[in-house]
């Protein structure tokens, strides 16, 4: 049994109230994992040419307020 089947196995044996607890722990882990991406991505120099284009539409007019 692989140590996915082995989470898998025990996550089908826990209460209702665990599971939402795991499933919000899984959220906050999914959003900092996220974060942490697009912090290295940013370091990176990988977003900086989706800068530069958002800058230059709206520098075109091709934006608008929120």
């Amino acid at each position: 049994m692989t140590k996915l089947e082995q989470i898998q196995a025990t996550i089908e044996n826990l209460s209702s109230a665990e599971i939402a607890k795991l499933r919000e722990w899984l959220d906050e882990l999914d959003a900092r994992l996220f974060d942490e991406k697009i912090d290295r991505d940013a370091k990176a120099g990988k977003l900086d040419k989706l800068a530069a284009e958002a800058l230059a539409d709206h520098a075109h007019g091709k934006s608008r307020k929120l």
